[in-house]
């Protein structure tokens, strides 16, 4: 059992209202082989929502921030809790998530200054999952899985 991002399922929940609809994905879903999730949504976040990075301070502290300033680390983190909570319950080892997402993404991340630059990092739902033993893809990478 996997658990994928909703907006790869084709669930208009991404910060713009769209999806990102792959048909991998929604596939595997269809076969009852994976269970949506979107963090974004279980911190409450509306849809749509401002656009997030992570930021880096002097200290190398994290905040989730919009490019207004305003501080969404708290419903991210909220979102990153719930969602390691439903893989525990499902049983789940391997999770495909959007990549370059402050939430999903894996192995790459927006530099936080919204130049559309990427770095390499992970966002707070990837780490979390990471962090509990479980398997983080990227869309980017169905290829690989069998």
């Amino acid at each position: 059992m996997y658990i994928v991002s909703a907006c790869l399922a084709g669930v208009k929940c991404r910060y713009d209202g769209k999806d990102n609809t792959c048909e991998k994905v929604k596939v595997l879903v269809e076969e009852g082989k994976a269970i949506i999730v979107c963090p974004e949504v279980f911190g409450e976040l509306p849809i749509p929502r401002k656009p997030c990075e992570i930021v880096k301070d002097e200290e190398g502290n994290e905040r989730v921030l919009t490019k207004e300033g305003k501080d969404c680390t708290e419903a991210f983190k909220m979102g990153a809790i719930k969602t390691l909570e439903i893989a525990k319950v499902l049983g789940a080892k391997e999770a495909i998530l959007k990549a370059k997402s402050p939430s999903c993404g894996c192995g790459k991340i927006y530099n936080g200054e919204f130049n559309r630059t990427l770095i390499e990092g992970d966002g707070l739902t990837a780490r979390l999952l990471k962090e509990n033993g479980i398997k983080v893809y990227t869309e980017e990478e169905l290829d690989s899985l069998s």
